[in-house]
């Protein structure tokens, strides 16, 4: 008898339809992001959005780290969407002043 359990199933009845999401999310973007901290995928550097070298001349707006040029995120508006790619962001931390800390939220603990 396997006593182990079943990862698939557990994580089934984890997962929630992305929609859950929702919540913590507004809570991220209806934050003004440029004192955020950010760190570069590429080569770890952390600082402020405010402090990246920003390249509004292309269809996109671009973020690139000064430490390595590489570049940390992309925005763009088109078509009546909108689309914010961070894959050259490993981590983003900004604080929540209104929020006190261990509120209770299921994103304090992330």
């Amino acid at each position: 008898m396997n006593d182990a359990p079943d990862e698939v199933g557990e994580a089934d009845d984890r997962r929630l339809d992305g929609n859950a999401i929702t919540g913590a999310l507004l809570e991220l973007f209806a934050v003004d992001l440029v004192p955020a901290e950010c760190t570069c995928a590429h080569c770890g550097r952390t600082g402020p959005l405010a402090e990246h070298a920003l390249y509004a001349d292309s269809p996109a707006l671009v973020l690139r780290c000064v430490g390595c040029a590489g570049v940390v995120l992309r925005y763009s508006s088109a078509g009546g969407r909108i689309r914010l790619d961070l894959s050259g962001t490993r981590l983003l931390v900004l604080p929540l002043p209104e929020l006190a800390e261990g509120n209770g939220s299921p994103a304090a603990s992330i």
